[in-house]
């Protein structure tokens, strides 16, 4: 019998309105996400660690423009990028993670930088960088990380902390404006029956003062154990850093006995829902079973396991 394994990740959640999406759009982030999708299952198919697969997916968004993290975060209120990402092995819970780094090209990487080569868990900007260009990670000037679409989003932001009482005046865009986030992460569980998960962002749209959100953060935004499951969220960060959602979720089932479908459900929907904490996750547990919740309009998602070889790739409730 050959050993399972399994891959989800997501693109981000309650980032785009159905009625906005276009055509052309909608098949631009679907392209994105099959991409993704395919460069982490590869490794998993080829016998590879989950947490090489974790990596692999996080990265190849991080290089698309179209994903909030790496090469398309958001733009600070002063009009840069702190980009914040986290990775963790589900077999001793060893995990790295940076916050705020502003030049490494793909944050992830450095995150594992962190976990490998460094005696910490988490190194903030500018010490994060340091530590990418010591070790010879690509690092990219304030240029590449320009998109138009997410400098447009700050001037829109701007706008509307302006015309904050004036709520008649719609906004000229195609994303709600107290919406500007986004994340992307991956899980997985490789032949070995090994654990990972890796998240990644640029933050919140005209964030302020340093804000770090959940992503970075082990057990609220990112979680793995062998034991239990392995978790990447996207959402309202400050929300899932008070709930802290994934280490939650693999307490229901260590300590309850919860699958991983229950337990995902009663944090997303019982738990984060009625305080206001919109988002989502992915999630695998250590069967190889996947879950991807989520109580927003929608969420870029995919995942692909090896009993069901057909990719499944989404974004809207089906």
């Amino acid at each position: 019998m050959t050993p399972s394994f399994a891959l989800a990740l997501h693109g981000g959640a309650g980032t785009i309105s159905p009625a906005l999406m276009t055509p052309e759009k909608e098949q631009a982030y679907q392209a994105a996400l099959h991409a993704a999708l395919r460069s982490g299952y590869a490794v998993l198919a080829g016998g590879g660690s989950a947490l090489d697969a974790v990596e692999q997916a996080v990265l190849r968004l991080e290089d698309h423009p179209l994903f909030n993290a790496g090469r398309g975060a958001v733009f600070t209120h002063e009009g840069h990028h702190e980009m914040d990402a986290a990775i963790m092995d589900g077999r001793n819970r060893a995990a790295g993670a940076v916050a705020g780094a502003r030049q490494v090209q793909n944050p992830i990487r450095a995150a594992r930088l962190v976990m490998e080569q460094t005696e910490h868990v988490l190194l903030a900007w500018p010490g994060a960088d340091e530590l990418a260009r010591e070790h010879g990670l690509p690092m990219q000037p304030d240029e590449y990380f320009f998109t138009q679409h997410r400098y447009d989003q700050l001037q829109e932001a701007l706008q509307e902390g302006r015309m904050r009482l004036d709520h008649s005046q719609a906004l000229p865009t195609d994303e709600d404006p107290k919406k500007k986030m986004g994340t992307v992460g991956a899980v997985a569980r490789d032949q070995h029956g090994n654990l990972a998960a890796a998240t990644s962002t640029g933050g919140m749209t005209n964030k302020r003062y340093s804000r770090i959100g959940d992503s970075p953060i082990i057990g609220s935004g990112t979680f793995a154990d062998n034991r239990t499951c392995a978790i990447s969220c996207t959402g309202h960060g400050e929300f899932f850093l008070r709930a802290v959602v994934a280490h939650d979720i693999s307490c229901l089932m260590e300590y309850r006995g919860l699958s991983l479908v229950e337990a995902c459900r009663m944090v997303v929907h019982d738990k984060l829902a009625p305080i206001g904490g919109e988002g989502g996750l992915v999630a695998v547990d250590a069967l190889g079973n996947v879950a991807l919740p989520f109580n927003s309009e929608g969420m870029y998602r995919a995942s692909q396991t090896s009993q069901d070889a057909a990719p499944f790739v989404a974004i809207y409730k089906s």
